[in-house]
């Protein structure tokens, strides 16, 4: 089980979770939906990365976190945001 820093973020009645280290996104209803896809999405990465050691991963860099943060749909996104870590 790894260690990994995610962000949280609501748009357009969805809660968006980024992992930091990757870039894998998860969305959900709830925050805890979204983390919970998440995840997923990272026990997926790790189980292809196994068997395919060239699998693109490295971590989100500024210009994109500030992508995440500010840009989106049409809709007023929520001026809160939060970290959190989670264990995957």
């Amino acid at each position: 089980m790894d260690f990994y820093t995610l962000v949280l973020r609501q748009s357009a009645g969805y809660w968006v979770a980024l992992c930091l280290e990757n870039g894998i996104v998860g969305q959900g209803h709830t925050q805890d939906t979204a983390i919970q896809k998440l995840k997923e999405a990272i026990d997926s990465l790790q189980m292809v990365d196994e068997s395919d050691k060239d699998i693109y991963s490295e971590p989100v860099s500024i210009r994109a976190l500030h992508e995440f943060l500010n840009i989106g749909s049409q809709e007023p996104t929520s001026e809160t945001y939060e970290l959190r870590a989670v264990y995957a």
